[in-house]
């Protein structure tokens, strides 16, 4: 059984150990009035698991010094390693973050796609020398200047920040080329401590499995594109075939690299995404290219309840699905 596998096992057994552990037992839950403390248990099982990875890193401190974490699009990565960090606090360690989209190549030196595109999530995109030099120097105690890299012309640039590594400090970085030893050729392999981070629920209901990974991810980032970046429905769908190619060819191949897997997952979080998804999956009309993608959604969105607005209001400021439909707080 793959890491993977292990950490779909382990939901799984819990939903059951719960009572929710098909479609129909969450529905009977929400048809019962049980959507809060749900969603309470479901968030403290989350913090739990937060806080088991903090200390698996407070035990390989000493060892490992740098922290990887990669997963998915839409998995909450970026939740998740500000919530482990923070469980890392609480135990002594003091987390510093360096962000891997720091170490692009200069614009005009990204590699090409098969079609002739710039591939910017080609590893070859990633300035691999200098970040590699870049920790080495950290890991002998030296003093760096982190880069910063301007989207805008298309350059890396310093702005005077420097960082260095003291007794208690630990390097988190997060990015889609984090499980792959080949971004760190340079570096002592066992001093990276590596997580992987996805979506893995499954219940059992209805035509298809409800929860399906790649579904959820996909109304997550629907909802979260929609609210942040004024990008309609049928614009992410479009897209998303591109981005599960680029899953495919830089994050899947490496998933059992990780030493620990986080499971992002929780069991409200269809009924959650139906308040939101659904009326905005309703607009696309029958002749765009989406539609089939979207009415396939909209058919497993009707197999689940739908969470009230007083419900959704329950959910935590630090939970992971915060990140999508807005109002986090971490």
């Amino acid at each position: 059984m793959t890491k993977i596998e292990a950490a779909r096992q382990e939901y799984a057994d819990w939903c059951q150990a719960i009572g929710i552990g098909t479609l129909q037992a969450l529905n009977e839950a929400l048809d019962a009035g049980k959507a809060i403390p749900l969603i309470n248990l479901c968030e403290a099982r989350q913090e739990r698991k937060y806080a088991e990875l903090a200390d698996q890193i407070f035990w390989n401190r000493k060892r490992c010094r740098i922290v990887m974490m990669s997963g998915p699009s839409s998995s909450g990565k970026t939740s998740s390693s500000l919530r482990i960090a923070q469980q890392s606090r609480v135990i002594g360690l003091n987390p510093k973050v360096i962000e891997l989209d720091n170490y692009f190549v200069n614009r005009e030196d990204t590699p090409l796609d098969e079609n002739g595109e710039k591939d910017y999530e080609a590893l070859g995109a990633m300035d691999i020398a200098f970040l590699n030099a870049q920790l080495n120097d950290l890991l002998d105690g030296k003093e760096i200047e982190v880069p910063k890299f301007d989207f805008v012309e298309g350059k890396r640039c310093f702005t005077g920040q420097t960082l260095k590594l003291e007794e208690n400090d630990l390097l988190f970085m997060e990015g889609i080329h984090a499980l792959n030893p080949a971004l760190t050729p340079e570096i002592d392999q066992s001093k990276i401590f590596r997580i992987y981070i996805s979506a893995l629920s499954s219940l059992p209901g209805g035509e298809k499995v409800h929860n399906s990974t790649t579904d959820k991810r996909l109304m997550r980032r629907i909802v979260r594109d929609n609210r942040t970046r004024g990008i309609s429905p049928e614009q992410t769908i479009l897209r998303w075939p591109s981005v599960r190619r680029g899953e495919t060819l830089n994050i899947f191949p490496y998933e059992d690299n990780a030493d620990k897997v986080f499971n992002s997952s929780t069991l409200y979080d269809i009924p959650l995404l139906r308040y939101y998804v659904e009326p905005l999956l309703c607009q696309i009309s029958e002749s765009s290219p989406a539609y089939e993608k979207a009415s396939e959604v909209l058919r497993l969105l009707k197999l689940v309840n739908v969470l009230k607005p007083e419900e959704i209001a329950a959910i935590p400021p630090t939970s992971i699905m915060r990140e999508f439909i807005g109002g986090q707080k971490l």
